[in-house]
């Protein structure tokens, strides 16, 4: 008699082939043999309250690690609740294989009409997804679970979704092998032409002010030795986008922060050469256009991406390389070794830029002179700098409440620092938080977040005690919607409003806006109530000494920090912010 085995084991083998050692999301029934094959093979469960927060851990596991990040959803509403995390971890362009379940084949693809928690989940996620894909037959897991797998690392990082019958998940199947990620996938990074590694040589040699444009395939690929070295070779200053942040330390006098935008702006309209690596060049980096970058006609642009739609697709380009960006870099290091060329001429204009970025900084740092009650947001930002280890993971959760801390934390290490650069989400910090936990288990983890945000998932304190995960909340609590509040105030009255907060030093009246007031939680209570350790303070003198004892506590920790509501509304930078919606003027 053949050997018999399950769908769920066999794709739970194939997990292990890829090297997965963790993975996430809540039991259910629909899939008992995958999950009971994963754990029996050495791979850990861990299992948030929501299954959105499942697809948020897993994007920021893979961010952390360079691995594939797992999650998995039951038929019906399992899969209805992680949709907004798979199309957030898509959105941020995080590898996450998302293995849902449905209801037995009789009935499902198409639906017989009136099934039980039954909904055309594939057609849903196709949309929001790299690939999605329903299995019908227990012949077909292996071979789809090898395409799924193998777009996961085709291109840009995506969430690749794969759905499996109930039946098929539990029931028997034949024994199969289960082939080797090289027998269905490439392994070697994708490497670049050597003669667009010489042109882009040739280009940056003999540019009078070369600047090199960072996104996050800088992350995926792991770049960073590489971006440091070609930077201090060329003498070129880095930008980056804001999903990159941090990819080169920014304590070196070439990296101009994302938070400086004069500064940026200034260096993206002097560059004559612009070196893209694994950007696509969106709306939070102005499409590549005027006013905010040179023009074409006086700008040559090479980009650099191992997904050929991107090449061009927002800004025209001089040379389009399509490769990974840490191969390319290393074989550009290589050329221009061989080049014995100097930089020299460029280091007067990369220090005028850094001195830019350092009025800046100076600007911004009086804010914090202000040492009232509630406190004003910086402080938290700044003083969680001072206080947690260089390589701590910062996660960064909210509207204004973000604003407030990309501008008063330095990154110091790269990859260090988690957001949702292209959706804003709020919520998924928190699970984000949650990732980074089970991701770099030995490193200081904390989060930054709005109290609106918190208000969507304060449930996962629980998760992160059970799991004995030890990060620390900070829960900026205005008890507004904040950011809404300041566009409604001056959408509705804008002299009022511009009345009110250079001469009065006040808000609207709550009645004057529509429902951007919130009642109070108190977060350290309820952080309590979860087995945490909770904390409240209001001055910024508070604020060290109770981090200090949420270290101290060995816990997962949260600190409701009452900062002042109409300060915060005037978070900087927001100026900025505004002006992105509008479209450039550049072609």
């Amino acid at each position: 008699m053949a050997d018999k085995t399950t769908g769920g084991a066999i794709i739970a083998r194939m997990l292990k082939q890829e090297g997965v050692e963790k993975f996430f999301g809540i039991i259910d029934g629909t899939y008992t043999h995958l999950f009971k094959n994963c754990v029996d093979l050495g791979m850990q469960m861990i299992t948030p309250r929501h299954e959105s927060i499942a697809a948020h851990m897993a994007g920021a596991y893979a961010r952390l690690t360079g691995r594939l990040g797992v999650c998995l959803a039951s038929s019906g509403p399992g899969v209805a609740n992680v949709l907004s995390g798979a199309c957030v971890e898509n959105v941020e362009g995080n590898r996450v294989l998302l293995i849902t379940s449905y209801r037995r084949t009789p009935v499902a693809y198409p639906d017989r009409g009136g099934a039980y928690q039954c909904f055309d989940q594939v057609g849903v996620i196709k949309s929001m997804s790299k690939w999605s894909c329903a299995v019908a037959s227990f012949d077909r897991i292996p071979e789809l679970m090898r395409r799924a797998l193998r777009v996961c690392y085709e291109g840009r990082p995506g969430v690749v979704h794969i759905d499996v019958a109930e039946n098929l998940m539990n029931g028997e199947c034949p024994e199969t092998g289960v082939p080797a990620p090289y027998q269905y996938r490439r392994i070697q990074p994708l490497e670049p032409s050597a003669a667009d590694v010489e042109k882009a040589a040739d280009m940056l040699v003999s540019a009078g002010l070369p600047v090199i444009h960072a996104g996050s395939g800088i992350i995926h690929a792991g770049a960073y030795a590489e971006l440091a070295e070609i930077a201090e070779m060329l003498q070129a200053p880095v930008t980056t986008s804001w999903a990159a942040r941090g990819v080169l330390d920014e304590r070196n006098p070439l990296s101009i922060a994302m938070i400086h935008i004069k500064a940026v702006n200034q260096a993206r309209n002097e560059a004559d050469v612009v070196l893209c690596l694994g950007s696509r060049i969106g709306e939070t980096d102005w499409w590549g256009k005027a006013p905010y970058w040179a023009t074409p006609d006086i700008q040559k642009f090479i980009q650099v991406d191992v997904d050929e739609e991107a090449i061009g697709r927002t800004r025209q380009v001089d040379l389009g390389v399509v490769g990974d960006v840490k191969v390319f870099l290393q074989r550009l290091i290589s050329v221009l070794k061989d080049r014995k060329y100097s930089p020299s001429p460029r280091r007067e204009k990369v220090s005028r830029l850094a001195g830019e970025a350092a009025t800046d900084r100076a600007e911004l740092d009086k804010k914090l002179q202000d040492s009232g009650s509630p406190m004003i947001t910086g402080h938290v930002g700044h003083i969680c700098r001072e206080m947690f280890p260089e390589d701590s993971i910062a996660v960064f959760d909210g509207g204004n409440a973000a604003v407030w801390a990309n501008f008063f934390h330095q990154v110091r290490v790269p990859n260090t620092l988690l957001t949702t650069n292209h959706m804003g989400h709020l919520g998924a910090g928190v699970g984000q938080t949650l990732g980074a936990c089970a991701a770099r288990p030995d490193k200081r983890v904390y989060c930054i977040i709005g109290d609106g945000a918190m208000g969507f998932h304060p449930q996962e304190i629980e998760t992160a005690v059970r799991n004995r995960f030890k990060p620390i909340f900070l829960v900026i609590a205005d008890k507004q919607w904040g950011m809404v509040k300041l566009n409604q105030s001056f959408a509705l009255k804008f002299y009022k409003s511009l009345w009110n907060f250079k001469v009065k030093g006040k808000a609207l009246e709550p009645e004057e806006t529509y429902n951007t007031e919130l009642c109070e939680i108190e977060w350290d209570l309820l952080a309590r109530s979860m087995g945490a350790h909770g904390e409240r303070v209001s001055e910024p003198a508070q604020l060290k000494p109770a981090l200090e004892r949420c270290m101290e506590s060995d816990r997962c920790a949260v600190i409701h920090v009452d900062v002042d509501p109409v300060k915060h509304l005037l978070a900087p930078g927001l100026i900025h912010f505004k002006d992105m919606h509008k479209e450039p003027k550049g072609k």
